[in-house]
């Protein structure tokens, strides 16, 4: 029998002491748990959670977990719930977050598409489903 190199036992025993901290520094952690008691969505430039009530809709950002600066961002959301579809402009208020003010149903299955658009930066869409 073929007796294998001291550096292959060397190379194995690194990389199992090493696997757990490679995978837990892969993952997002709370970076994804509702904040402000709403829904949370991963888009392509930031995450939003989005808090939903007959008369108000705030989408709150962030990036990796911290608060992402809405100033200057322009937003847009849509609610579609059976054939009825309802639009929204979301304005800045506050540090990390937009609102629109309005009658809106949000009813559990209701499906909510929001664009957000960053100070100079392209726009950005994250899906969301009430429940």
């Amino acid at each position: 029998m073929k007796q294998k190199s001291p550096f292959f036992a060397l190379a194995v025993t690194l990389g199992l002491v090493a696997a757990p901290y490679v995978f837990a520094a892969g993952g997002h952690g709370d970076d994804h748990k509702p904040k402000f008691g709403g829904i949370v969505s991963e888009g392509k430039a930031f995450d939003a959670e989005l808090v939903a009530k007959p008369d108000l809709i705030t989408v709150y950002l962030s990036d990796h977990g911290k608060p992402m600066s809405a100033k200057g961002a322009k937003g847009k959301i849509t609610l579609l719930s059976g054939t009825e579809k309802v639009e929204a402009d979301l304005t800045p208020v506050g540090d990390s977050k937009l609102e629109a003010k309005g009658k809106f149903n949000v009813a559990a299955g209701t499906k909510a598409v929001v664009v957000i658009t960053p100070e100079g930066k392209s726009a950005s869409t994250v899906r969301f489903t009430i429940k």
